[in-house]
């Protein structure tokens, strides 16, 4: 562990120490929130990015350990194991390079080479490969034999050297070149296979394409191999060939005899047919690890910024699923979201029942005191929107437009089922989206990640390690704002700290027989939740109303005793602490500082009592979109609109502008000045200005600016056609003229 600590240290610039110590943590079970929250003694403050880091870094460390043993012992197994082979085999630093070392001695299928060997030919090829001698063809006679089915000079040569190639191929140092070339010069070369451009017209960008792979962006490799794994775009990944040979030769050609001709061809034939294909194959696999690598990173980021968007909070809400043909579907939740009224209006065509609609909602406001209204963004939103706008509500009703993305997967889903068994799949996509309101991040826990529509090409990268980021992300989120236990659901409290499916389940079970919790020491009583868990898990757990007020805040048990012993010397009790800044401007940080307690943990607990159990997320804010402008027929270049960045990607960003398709801001008309990450300025939920640069109806795109000074793009229309002047016409223009200029 020493050395690999040593080199994760280097690697992520912190003290070898923080590294043991955070390793030692998370092997004893610590999760990433919990470690960075309450062990900052211990790991030197490192926050939930550096922790994962080393987590994740260990485990590729620990992988390649294991490889290490596995070629030890195969080595050994053959007898072929030496002192410096094993060393060679210690010191690999990289999967690709323990490889290397180990090709050779790789167990194979039987190819060229080894046949030439079965024929006796190896001696031959040592003879050629060393490039001395004179006579090759005399040398090659010797070799000819029937019975192996060596009948010519030609087939001795030609085995010697299919046994080269293979020796050229296997060398480390040779591959390690190679590798180093594939990395730094290739090209990525893309062409539509002949007769499937029509098929193809969605890579149609793609058709004749090449770029240097080092500096393609992750979105446009995995728009080519999506093109390739569906048989419409053939691609290459190669360095200029001339380039690969000439590192060749100058490794393997001596002099400048028959011997070293005889080596160049073979150097030719061994680049072409296995070390080219080869290292191919690994550029094309590292290349696609490293664009997974960047679409899972923008995919975890804007599921963040969405989990993390602002909460209604404990309202009274009405939820309105729109449509049209079939109507909108209306429920109505209390303050913490249990379905109390559920029925259908239908405000639009082609019923367009609009007073019997009005009264419904009007009534259903007044009867149970709602104070919000959710209406999801899907089909006929707009068209509701408006309608619930002219009924004459009372003005502090809010009125918000809601993203739907897997409502609808929800409300079809097993969860959907077990909450409301008895409803259909109407009424429960509509209580979906009245709970997205009130707490996004609590709601969109019980969707798969992927279902929300905020990444870029997800269902191409690897999905283990997609599946991976993105629960990080949420377990983050969750921990990161905390959760009432007595009221969360059983897929929120999934991803505490410390707790997973089981105990949740055990949780919620506990809670429906014996009542609410009473304080965070009951939790102990669940079964199956025993102490680890419980030190894992306890801090992120929220009760509200408790007898002990540390109970609603982020202060971990374990330093109960130490803030009361804080209130005792201030001879005052802990709810005097919260409540007074005066009293906790007394406390002596210092003072409380031990062998385990450091000041980290105690500036977190003052701060704490301050304001406990606060919720990090901003404050709500009601959104509009422009009135007049409903459908993309109604967008016009030039026009400025108010709209939600519902999606961010390497090349830009999507923003809802309330017309049912989302415009592209590209990432050349983020900002007047030079932009090289949309991340950096935009993120998921942002509200933003945007202006109207393209429509295109048929294609469904809408083009967008965010520059400052954008100026609409001039329509192209055609020029007038010249008409011929009547010659009486153009006589008197003529004579105006000549009056105009005088004569």
């Amino acid at each position: 562990m020493s050395n690999h600590a040593q080199l994760i240290a280097s690697e992520l610039s912190i003290q070898p120490k923080q590294v043991i110590d955070t390793v030692k943590l998370l092997d004893d079970g610590g999760t990433v929130p919990f470690i960075s929250r309450y062990r900052k003694e211990i790991t030197g403050s490192l926050d939930e990015v550096a922790v994962a880091n080393i987590r994740d870094r260990v485990q590729q460390l620990r992988d390649l350990d294991k490889r290490k043993e596995a070629i030890l012992k195969s080595l050994k197994d053959q007898e072929k194991l030496t002192p410096d082979l094993a060393r060679e085999v210690e010191n690999a630093e990289s999967m690709s390079k323990l490889e290397d070392i180990y090709l050779p001695y790789k167990p194979k299928r039987k190819t060229r080479a080894s046949i030439a060997r079965e024929k006796g030919l190896e001696p031959l090829a040592k003879i050629i490969f060393k490039q001395e001698i004179k006579n090759i063809e005399e040398e090659a006679k010797k070799y000819i034999d029937s019975e192996k089915e060596v009948e010519d000079i030609a087939s001795a040569l030609q085995g010697a050297r299919d046994i080269i190639a293979e020796e050229i191929n296997e060398n480390a140092e040779a591959r390690d070149r190679m590798r180093k070339l594939f990395q730094r010069s290739a090209t990525i070369k893309s062409r539509v296979f002949t007769g499937k451009e029509e098929q193809a017209e969605k890579f149609k960008d793609y058709f004749e394409w090449e770029e240097k792979l080092s500096q393609a962006p992750s979105h446009r490799v995995l728009a080519m191999r999506r093109g390739e794994s569906e048989m419409l775009l053939m691609l290459d990944l190669l360095p200029p060939e001339e380039e690969a040979l000439a590192l060749l030769d100058k490794q393997f050609l001596k002099g400048n005899g028959p011997a070293m001709t005889q080596v160049k061809e073979t150097i030719r034939d061994c680049y072409k047919r296995l070390l080219s294909p080869s290292m191919e194959t690994e550029l094309r696999m590292l290349s696609k690890k490293k664009a997974d690598e960047e679409a899972i990173d923008v995919f975890a980021k804007n599921l963040k910024e969405l989990l993390m968007a602002a909460p209604l909070g404990g309202k009274r809400v009405l939820a309105i699923d729109p449509g049209f043909r079939t109507g909108c579907k209306v429920v109505c939740l209390d303050k913490q979201g249990k379905l109390l009224h559920y029925e259908a209006i239908f405000p639009n065509e082609p019923q367009k029942q609009i007073a019997k609609a009005g009264a419904v909602v009007s009534h259903l406001v007044e009867k149970f005191e709602l104070e919000a209204i959710a209406i999801g963004n899907g089909t006929a939103s707009r068209e509701t929107e408006t309608f619930v706008r002219q009924i004459g509500l009372p003005k502090e009703v809010l009125i918000v437009m809601v993203n739907e993305s897997g409502a609808s997967i929800y409300s079809a889903s097993e969860i959907a089922r077990n909450e409301f068994p008895n409803e259909d799949v109407t009424v429960r996509g509509s209580v979906s989206i009245g709970r997205r309101l009130m707490d996004p991040l609590a709601e969109l826990v019980k969707l798969d990640p992927k279902s929300i529509g905020v990444g870029q090409y997800q269902h191409d990268v690897d999905q283990t390690a997609l599946k991976k980021s993105l629960d990080d992300v949420v377990m983050s989120c969750v921990n990161a704002v905390g959760v009432e236990v007595n009221t969360a659901s059983e897929q929120l409290l999934t991803y505490v700290s410390g707790l997973g499916p089981q105990l949740a389940k055990n949780i919620v079970t506990y809670r429906n027989e014996n009542g609410p919790f009473k304080n965070r020491s009951a939790i102990k009583n669940v079964a199956r939740l025993g102490d680890k868990a419980y030190e894992q898990a306890a801090g992120f757990l929220r009760i509200r109303n408790a007898s002990n007020p540390l109970d609603s805040s982020a202060v971990h048990p374990e330093s109960y005793a130490l803030v009361r012993q804080m209130a005792k010397d201030l001879n005052c009790e802990v709810k005097d602490l919260i409540e007074q800044e005066a009293l906790r401007k007394r406390i002596d940080a210092k003072r409380y500082v031990t062998e385990k307690v450091g000041l980290p943990t105690l500036n977190d607990i003052i701060e704490e009592l301050a304001k406990p159990g606060r919720d990090p997320r901003e404050q709500f804010e009601a959104f509009n979109f422009a009135d007049d402008v409903h459908h993309v027929e109604d967008l016009r270049e030039g026009m400025k609109l108010p709209g939600i960045v519902t999606n961010v990607t390497n090349f830009g960003a999507f923003v809802d502008i309330g017309v049912h398709q989302d415009g592209l801001v590209h990432i050349s008309e983020m900002s007047d000045t030079f932009v090289s990450n949309p991340a950096d300025i935009l993120s998921v939920q942002q509200k933003v200005e945007v202006t109207v640069t393209g429509v295109d109806i048929a294609r469904k795109r809408i083009s967008l600016s965010m520059k400052t000074g954008q100026k609409p793009k001039p329509k192209r229309t055609q020029k007038p056609k010249k008409v011929r002047q009547p010659e009486t016409d153009m006589a008197s223009k003529l004579a105006a003229l000549k009056g105009k200029f005088g004569g």
